[in-house]
């Protein structure tokens, strides 16, 4: 079999085995189409799953809020050395929650660097004392949002620098609300709202036609259905999740975090771009010293347990450091994200390559299916 017949084959097999209910893969290499493949239909209307169809991107939305945020950077627009309260004054005067439940001050003021890296203490709603703060502060808005009061992306992110952090700034890692602060920021320095950023500097020029903050009307066939796995096997999920949920219109809280939606074919384009170094089409989009800066490994001395499982996790992208420690094939320097519903992009800078994978199946993340792609991919083309 050849590449594209290997990957059809473990995506009919996930199907029928009744791990998601549809599933595609697109495979890029020199700017070139190596594979497509594709198995399954939606789970609600039956329809096939289409190389067009459009996903919830949930945390891979997390490297295009870098990219913003590389992009003001590089003009000079901000420096990711500033505080936060520089531009989101809810961030001043913070507080640290001990384990003990203490309110005590913050050493300092949490930075854009610390965002980016996601040591700011900041927390997605689950865990500890902190995070069940978060948790409340979550609920509250999205109760507000269905009563036909919503939030928008900066005082949303306002009222999040009010809530107590996790840890010290710089002094842990945690995964959390930073890139959606980011896109606040974005949005504040910019004088556009973030959505309006995103589609100006990137999905227009980009040529991202189905990427953005909802699913218009005419496109709604096209968005595949989110499901769940229950004890009586799938079935469709519509809650929402991190203030995130409603696509029929443009919300009024463009998330950072996990806000978008898109297609393979479009998202790929993105990550086409960063792996020419900001350029594409005889454009530019950013420098390719910021994208380096964007995607760059560990650095010779730095701490060995900012190391997780051979990747580092910084500037909101997942770059691996160890290939020898990651579980399967990878290749150092190599940089992407997933999402919460199972969608996930990696760039292979050495093979020129990059690999995108569509799902939307609740808490998904990295699968073992995304694994055995990955490994068929890097074992033919690597």
């Amino acid at each position: 079999m050849n590449l594209g017949e290997r990957i059809t084959a473990l995506l009919e097999g996930a199907v029928a085995r009744g791990e998601i209910p549809c599933v595609n893969v697109l495979v890029v290499q020199h700017g070139r189409e190596v594979c497509y493949a594709q198995a399954g239909r939606d789970i609600a209307t039956g329809r096939p799953i289409a190389r067009d169809t459009i996903f919830r991107l949930y945390s891979q939305t997390k490297p295009v809020t870098a990219a913003a945020v590389a992009l003001l950077m590089e003009r000079g627009e901000i420096d990711v050395c500033d505080p936060v309260e520089k531009y989101l004054p809810g961030f001043h005067g913070q507080k640290v929650v001990t384990p003990a439940g203490e309110l005590v001050d913050a050493c300092r003021p949490v930075t854009l660097m610390d965002l980016l890296d996601m040591r700011a203490g900041l927390s997605y709603p689950w865990g500890d004392e902190a995070a069940n703060r978060a948790a409340a502060y979550f609920d509250e808005a999205t109760r507000a949002l269905l009563a036909g009061r919503p939030t928008g992306t900066v005082a949303f992110c306002d009222g999040l620098g009010k809530l107590p952090l996790a840890f010290q700034p710089g002094e842990d890692w945690r995964y959390s609300t930073c890139a959606d602060v980011l896109g606040a920021v974005v949005e504040v320095v910019s004088g556009r709202s973030f959505s309006r950023f995103l589609r100006e500097e990137f999905f227009e020029p980009l040529g991202m036609a189905d990427t953005g903050f909802h699913v218009p009307a005419e496109k709604w066939s096209r968005f595949v259905t989110n499901c769940e796995r229950t004890p009586e096997g799938l079935k469709v999920f519509d809650q929402m999740h991190l203030f995130v949920g409603k696509y029929d219109e443009e919300p009024a809280f463009a998330s950072g975090g996990a806000g978008l939606v898109s297609t393979l074919d479009d998202y790929a384009r993105f990550a086409t771009m960063l792996l020419r170094g900001g350029e594409l089409d005889g454009r530019r989009y950013l420098a390719p010293a910021t994208v380096r800066w964007l995607t760059s490994a560990r650095q010779s001395g730095e701490p060995e347990e900012f190391t997780r499982d051979g990747y580092v996790y910084r500037k909101l992208m997942r770059v691996c450091a160890a290939p020898s420690r990651v579980g399967g094939l990878a290749r150092m320097g190599e940089y992407g994200w997933d999402g919460w519903l199972g969608t996930y992009f990696a760039n292979f800078p050495d093979l020129d390559l990059t690999l995108l994978l569509g799902q939307n199946k609740r808490d998904t993340g990295t699968t073992d299916l995304t694994r055995k792609v990955r490994n068929t991919v890097l074992a033919a083309l690597g």
